[in-house]
């Protein structure tokens, strides 16, 4: 099981995952990372989830379209990703900054 680390505002949050999971569909169901990781559409599209790669980079494939688009050639090359757009299999640590955003609670 992978273990998984999210850095923010000088704490580290650690939790296990199951191999070929994606950390934003985790979240979404109150799994680690809940409630530490910022996500929003899951999509690629709103840059919510936008992490700085800390370790693990090795692992990932290569940026796809929508990751060049969100976050253009900078912050990839800054080693920034959507985690949105991943699966994690092995060891993986990210930093995010500012505050936790979630998806807003639908009203009945």
């Amino acid at each position: 099981m992978p273990k998984i680390t999210i850095h923010r505002d000088g704490e580290a949050h650690q939790g296990d995952i199951a191999a070929d999971s994606n950390l934003v569909v985790l979240a979404g169901i109150r799994k680690f990372p809940y409630p530490h990781l910022s996500y929003m559409c899951g999509m690629g599209k709103c840059g919510t989830c936008k992490s700085r790669i800390v370790a693990g980079a090795e692992q990932l494939p290569e940026p796809n379209w929508r990751e060049k688009k969100t976050l253009g050639d900078e912050a990839l090359a800054e080693g920034y990703r959507l985690v949105c757009q991943l699966r994690i299999f092995e060891d993986f640590e990210i930093e995010q900054e500012g505050p936790v955003r979630g998806p807003r609670k639908r009203m009945p």
